[in-house]
């Protein structure tokens, strides 16, 4: 298994500097968020979602994804993917992510997920969501980059056996399914191995980040609210020791993608850590 970092938990970083502090961390690969800062929050100061240095405008074309591209290079490090925030049938925007991704020799990109909240009937969404990866696969195969759905809260794919109703039946050299047992502590938890045996050869890659559930403040007498919230890597609900594990006994061998909101280091720091953490469990007992 190979270390690599999802730029928007390193919004404070620039291209060059998150490649320079990644490679020094000794990881091998970088997953670009791929979304444009709006003009009127770029003064802000940087965060994961907002004002992100480390982020190709969605926008742009070339000209902007040479710069993220020759960063990488020069770190001696690979793009892993390019990752998106894509509309459900948005397909024109879907090329324009493959094609920002074979630019930049990326091997993935995320596709979109409809979401849920109660509005819509699930069985509804389900078809509109397969209908967009039927012909989101044609597209990928064109490019030679494949797609993934990423387990997620307050989608249609919270679970991996939701994620896996949603691909099944699509080619697993081009649809694949982003592993997140960060995601599933908010709301899909399942026992992780057999998710990860449910999806076969659709695992395409795996998110390392962790969360865990809070209590609130909430008046004598009355029920106990709780609450899920961002946790640090060895603070949450996930056991990274038995996801190694799990992932170890599926044989996967792909990418552990850091994508930490934790908040409690600063960006190099959460690199060295995440390293530290991730090898440490990498390399026991073998």
């Amino acid at each position: 298994m190979k270390l690599s970092i999802f730029t928007v938990s390193t919004p404070d970083l620039t291209p060059e500097e998150l490649t320079a502090a990644a490679k020094a961390a000794g990881l091998q690969g970088i997953e670009w968020r791929f979304k444009a800062t709006p003009e009127e929050r770029k003064a802000e100061k940087p965060s994961y979602w907002g004002n992100n240095l480390c982020s190709i405008s969605h926008l742009g074309d070339e000209s902007e994804w040479d710069r993220f591209k020759r960063a990488t290079e020069a770190a001696g490090l690979q793009t892993t993917g390019v990752t998106p925030y894509l509309a459900v049938g948005d397909l024109e925007a879907t090329e324009h992510v493959l094609r920002a991704a074979r630019y930049m020799n990326a091997k993935m990109i995320r596709l979109g997920v409809p979401g849920y909240s109660r509005d819509k009937n699930y069985n509804d969404l389900l078809e509109k969501g397969r209908s967009y990866l039927r012909e989101a696969e044609a597209l990928c195969k064109q490019y030679g980059v494949k797609g993934l759905v990423e387990t997620h809260h307050n989608t249609i794919v919270p679970s991996a056996s939701a994620a896996y109703r949603l691909v099944e039946g699509l080619d697993p050299e081009w649809i694949g399914v982003l592993f997140d047992p960060g995601n599933m502590v908010h709301e899909g938890y399942e026992n992780h191995r057999m998710g990860m045996q449910l999806l076969g050869p659709y695992l395409a890659h795996v998110h390392i980040k962790n969360a865990g559930w809070f209590p609130q403040d909430t008046e004598a007498g009355q029920p106990v609210q709780w609450r899920s919230d961002w946790a640090g890597l060895e603070k949450g609900i996930v056991s990274w020791r038995q996801m190694i594990d799990d992932l170890r006994s599926v044989g996967y061998d792909g990418w552990l993608g850091l994508e930490d909101f934790s908040g409690e280091l600063d960006s190099v720091a959460i690199l060295n850590d995440f390293a530290r953490i991730m090898n440490g469990l990498i390399n026991e007992d073998q």
